[in-house]
This record gives C-alpha cells, sequence and structure tokens, in this order.
C-alpha cells in the first residue's frame, strides 16, 4: 500500500498537469510551470518511496522536510483537482483543513482542541488514513481498471452496439424514441458507470428522433440524463462511490452488486412510465427508427458484446476477486472482439509488412482504450486523494461523532414533536412511535445534508464525506450498515443533477442546445419517483428487501414474500408518483387525483403494511373516479 497508492497519486498528478492548463488561455500549450509541477510530483513520492514504512512510524513527530513535502503534496492536490474538475471540492477541502487548524476558535459544539501543521502533515499524508487512505486504494485497485474495462467495451464497438440493438428493437409507436434512450442507457451505462459519457454517447444519436417524436430541447435533454444517470447506480459496474461501499463495509463488490439490482430495475421502471406518459400527454408522433438491422439480426452478428457485458459478473461468481475479475472481463473482450473484423481492437491482417502491422498496433484501439481508460481515471483520482484530506480531518478531530450527536439531537426534539402530532391524532404514544419519527427525520436530515454536500462537489467526494460524518447518526437508530451506505450513496448521486455540477443535464444542454437549467429540471422531473425509493432501505426492515439482504450469504435466509412484497408497492408507489408529479395517469387528472396519486406514492414508499393499504386504496380510488369520467364523456351527447 506504501508503493502502489502514492506512485497512483503521482501516475495522476503528472498526466493532469502535462494535460490540463493552468488557465483556459494556455490551452493546447504546455508550459514550463507545468513540467516543474509535473517533476515536483514525482519528487515527492519518489520520497515518500525512499522511506516507506519508517515514514508513518514517525507521523507523530515529522521532521521539517517532512511536513514541507506533505505541505506540497496537499497543495499540488487541490490545483490538479481544480485543473481537472472545478475549484469547489478545492475550496471544501480547504475550509476543512481550516476547521482542524482553528479548532479552539470555533463555537461549541464544534469546538476542539486544534492541530498544528506538523500533526496535520503526518496524518494526512504519512499514515494510510488520510490522502493515502480507502478512497484513493480503491481509485488505484478498482477504479482504473473498470475505466479500462469501459474503454475496451467502447473501442471493441460494444457501445455502439448497445445502442444500434435498442433503437433496431423499439417499433414506431409515440413512446419508441423515448424507450430506446431508456434501453440503450440501461445497456451502455451498466458497463461504463459515467452518467456524463452515457448521455453524451446517446445523446449525438438520440436527440434528433426525440426531436421528430415531439420532445423540446429541454425535455429531450432531461431525458438523455436521466438515463445516463442510471449508469452510476446499474451493474456491474456502477459509479466509483460503489466500490467505496464495498471497502468502507469490507464486504464483496459482488454484494454491492446485488444490492444494487431491485433499486436500478426500480430507477429505470420510472423512467419508463414518465416516458409512457409523456407520449399520451403531448401527444407524441410515432418515429420509425431507421436501422440497417433488425435488432435479432444486429443480436446473431454482434452475439459477442453481451458476453462482454456479463463477464465480470461470470468472474466473480467464479470466485475471482473484483480486481481480477474486471483483468480477466478486460481480455475477455479484447479477444472476443476478434469474431469479427469490424470490432477487433488489433490489426490482425498478418500479411501486411511487419512495420506496417507494428505502425498499425500503435494507432489500434488497444493503445487507444489503454489511453482513454488512464485519462478518464484521472478526475476520479484528483477527486479521492481531495476527499482523503477531508476523511483524515474528519478522524483526527472527531467531526464524525459530533456531526452524528448534532443530527440525533435534531432528530430527537422533531421527533418528540411528530410524536405529539400523531398523539393528537389518536396514536398511542410508545416507545417505537418515537423511534420511527426520530428515524424519518434522521433520514430526511440525511438526505437533505447529502444533497447539499453534492451541489458542490462530484458524486465520490459526496460519498465518502457523508459516509463518514452522516452514515453513524442512522446506524445508531438501527438501521443496518450496509442501508445507510446505499441510502447515501443514491442521495449522492444527486449531485450528477444538482446545480451547480450537474455535469449531466449540462451535456446533454449543449447537445439540445436547451437551457442548462431548464433541462435540470426535466432531469429532476424523470428522476424525482425513483430517488424517494431509497427512503424504504432505512425506515423498516421489511425495506432492506430491495438490497436483497446486503449479501449473497443472507440469501438462503431470506425472505421471498415480503422482498417481492416491497418491490410491487415500490412499483406502485412510483408509478403512482410519476403520475402525480405529471398530472396524468390514464388521462389527464383534475386537482383532487393529482394530490391523491402523490399522497398515495408517498404512502406505498414508506414499508408499512397500514401504509400500503391505505396507498392502493387511494391508487384504485383515483382509477376508478378516471374510469367513471371517461364513461361520462363517452356518454355526453355529441
Amino acid at each position: 500500500a506504501y508503493m502502489l497508492r502514492p506512485i497512483h497519486v503521482a501516475f495522476a498528478l503528472v498526466l493532469v498537469f502535462l494535460m490540463f492548463p493552468l488557465a483556459k488561455r494556455f490551452r493546447h500549450r504546455l508550459m514550463w510551470w507545468d513540467v516543474i509541477f509535473a517533476v515536483v510530483s514525482i519528487a515527492i513520492v519518489g520520497y515518500i518511496l525512499h522511506w516507506g514504512d519508517e515514514l508513518g512510524d514517525r507521523a507523530t513527530l515529522p521532521t521539517m522536510l517532512d511536513q514541507v513535502v506533505g505541505v506540497a503534496l496537499i497543495l499540488l492536490i487541490l490545483e490538479g483537482n481544480r485543473r481537472s474538475s472545478t475549484w469547489i471540492l478545492p475550496f471544501v477541502v480547504g475550509l476543512f483543513i481550516a476547521y482542524a487548524m482553528f479548532g479552539p476558535y470555533l463555537p461549541p459544539p464544534w469546538t476542539h482542541k486544534g492541530y498544528e501543521i506538523a500533526r496535520l502533515t503526518g496524518a494526512l499524508y504519512m499514515t494510510l488514513e488520510g490522502i493515502f487512505g480507502v478512497a484513493v486504494d480503491v481509485s488505484s485497485t478498482l477504479i482504473i481498471l473498470f475505466t479500462i474495462f469501459g474503454a475496451f467495451l467502447q473501442y471493441s464497438g460494444a457501445g455502439k452496439f448497445f445502442i444500434d440493438f435498442s433503437f433496431s428493437a423499439m417499433g414506431g409507436k409515440p413512446t419508441s424514441a423515448g424507450r430506446a434512450v431508456v434501453m440503450s442507457s440501461f445497456l451502455l451505462g451498466g458497463p461504463s458507470g459515467s452518467g456524463v459519457a452515457t448521455t453524451v454517447t446517446i445523446g449525438a444519436v438520440a436527440y434528433p428522433l426525440l426531436a421528430k417524436a415531439g420532445y423540446g430541447k429541454e425535455a429531450a435533454g432531461g431525458l438523455l440524463a436521466a438515463g445516463g444517470l442510471g449508469a452510476i447506480i446499474s451493474p456491474p459496474v456502477l459509479g466509483a462511490a460503489a466500490f467505496l461501499i464495498a471497502e468502507f463495509l469490507r464486504i464483496s463488490y459482488l454484494d454491492v452488486i446485488l444490492m444494487a439490482t431491485i433499486p436500478t430495475i426500480l430507477f429505470y421502471l420510472a423512467i419508463f412510465i414518465m416516458v409512457e406518459i409523456d407520449a399520451r400527454k403531448f401527444a407524441m408522433h410515432a418515429v420509425k427508427l431507421e436501422k440497417h438491422h433488425k435488432a435479432a439480426e444486429l443480436a446473431r452478428r454482434y452475439w459477442f458484446h453481451f458476453v462482454s457485458l456479463i463477464a465480470i459478473v461470470v468472474f466473480m461468481l467464479l470466485g475471482y476477486s473484483p480486481v481480477l475479475s474486471v483483468f480477466y472481463a478486460t481480455v475477455t473482450t479484447a479477444l472476443l472482439s476478434f469474431f469479427r473484423s469490424d470490432c477487433a481492437i488489433i490489426p490482425y491482417d498478418w500479411f501486411r509488412g511487419r512495420m506496417q502491422w507494428v505502425k498499425g498496433f500503435w494507432e489500434s484501439g488497444f493503445i487507444k482504450a489503454l489511453e482513454g481508460g488512464s485519462v478518464g481515471v484521472l478526475n476520479v483520482a484528483m477527486t479521492c486523494a481531495s476527499a482523503g484530506i477531508i476523511v483524515g480531518v474528519v478522524t483526527l478531530t472527531g467531526l464524525g461523532l459530533k456531526f452524528s450527536s448534532i443530527v440525533l439531537d435534531y432528530a430527537d426534539s422533531g421527533g418528540q414533536s411528530l410524536t405529539n402530532l400523531w398523539v393528537m391524532f389518536g396514536a398511542d404514544r410508545t416507545p417505537e412511535l418515537l423511534h420511527d419519527m426520530k428515524l424519518l427525520l434522521t433520514a430526511v436530515y440525511t438526505a437533505l445534508i447529502v444533497w447539499i454536500v453534492g451541489l458542490a462537489v462530484p458524486v465520490t467526494a459526496s460519498y465518502i464525506i457523508c459516509a463518514v460524518i452522516a452514515a453513524p447518526a442512522m446506524i445508531k437508530l438501527g438501521v443496518p450498515d450496509f442501508a445507510a451506505h446505499m441510502f447515501i450513496f443514491y442521495y449522492a448521486v444527486l449531485s450528477e443533477v444538482s446545480p451547480p455540477t450537474a455535469l449531466s443535464p449540462f451535456a446533454a444542454a449543449a447537445i439540445t442546445g436547451g437551457g442548462p437549467y431548464r433541462t435540470t429540471l426535466q432531469c429532476w422531473k424523470y428522476t424525482a419517483p425513483a430517488f424517494l425509493v431509497p427512503f424504504m432501505f432505512v425506515l423498516d426492515p421489511s425495506g432492506t428487501g430491495l438490497l436483497l439482504g446486503g449479501s449473497f450469504k443472507n440469501l438462503a435466509q431470506a425472505n421471498w414474500g415480503s422482498i417481492a412484497l416491497v418491490t410491487v408497492t415500490a412499483a406502485i408507489g412510483i408509478a403512482a408518483l410519476a403520475g402525480g408529479l405529471q398530472g396524468w395517469l390514464l388521462r389527464k387528472t383534475n386537482l383532487l387525483e393529482r394530490w391523491l396519486l402523490i399522497v398515495a406514492g408517498l404512502m406505498l414508499v414508506y414499508p408499512r403494511a397500514m401504509f400500503d393499504v391505505i396507498g392502493l386504496a387511494l391508487v384504485v380510488i383515483v382509477v376508478a373516479m378516471q374510469k367513471l369520467r371517461h364513461a361520462e364523456l363517452r356518454a355526453a351527447p355529441g
């Protein structure tokens, strides 16, 4: 670890300084200071490698040179993060460092003794608890391999195949264009793990068809961004934060994939229902999706791309570690690409001259995939290193425990008030009722905290920060640790569609020509029903059925009837919320029907039998009201 993690950070720093300019006016120009920054990065990591374990032994009493090197490394990481993304995360990191240094001057309950530069640098880079902690460990062992795997899929033609197959599989109905976006997002997003990449790749092909079907610029961009967002929560790759869940919880990555399965289906179900409602609400046109081959013909010719898609899961089921699984899946993808010459990532025209073959090899998809995967990890690597500084400060100052106690205090006072309100309506005051109210408020507070943090920083950083400061509060109230972390992960994903870092909607707006912020609001419309589902993970033990018990070990004891029930009620709740938010179910709703649907949806995503019955009853009432209204309209003369 003392070798791999620093080398990974050095790799990322050097490439960031050589590839990303100091300012826009220096774009496409390599400046002398960029080279100096890169050389200093190498020198610092060389210093760390020279001392090795001895560096950790003197972390509490670092020498002056240790401190200088530590400060320089922190500054280089913050500058590298600013170059590869934005200045916001470095600013947040600066606030945490200031919190660590000026603790005695802060008001209660935030006060602490304060830490000098010597103690900070010792904790942040001389041990494996700060910069070189869990986040960089995951980035250096898993994330980089998965980004390379995604690049191999792209350059072997799998990405294009998934899009072509999805569009060919849809007929000429008004919902065809929207359905094709949902299906291709699911197929392409799973192995890519990147919301922006999925949005851009599909958007370039799909937007003209969406426009022909009748989608406006913002609505089309919102749908594309919503589909891309699913890439971060879809097996088999998910986003970078999913690898961190496995590391934080000390579980297999295969268990994380298992937990994400049903929520992913529910997420795409929500978008699918929204697409169906859009077609009826806006009277969209049927669009012929012109493709050269039918879906069956494409599947027959390019079937091996489906093998590449599931290869990771197959290798993990065979008992390989995630690192070996993604490595062998990448090798499998490379080998399978030779089934067709137009997919081969290495030229195999052996009859050409040797020098021609060598030149073709260096210009091949193999080299481009390695390059694309390596460059693609830079932003995540810098984010993980910067977030490691935050985790180090939180660990050193005990901020996580303080934050949890503050959230619990607020939840306790608010829970008392909610309990009194329920008692006024005839409920019995019991410890269970008080606990439920506290847990509900804690979940709401946690969701808001994760969302607010996500406004400023990317998904990975948002998850890391909130996993150490917010998850303990939920766990103290009896929520299983895996459910608490999955709850935080899903709300961290909201940062991808929340300004000012709404990357997917902004990328979609650039393709459609729509307004970035209006596109973001449209994306929220498509994803809002699905983002209430995570509350089911934490509000009641039965809700963890959506996560399939948290591991393969628990599947044998799983109550499949309970899992089926909670999944079905969640799906009906999502449909009710979609209808309420869109103002349309079987047909346009009136104000009463709309509110009944919203209330029904909220009831159905709270995993309690009483609320499920009430929610289902409200849905039946709305359907009956719409049927009666339709019958009256048909019976009316003229």
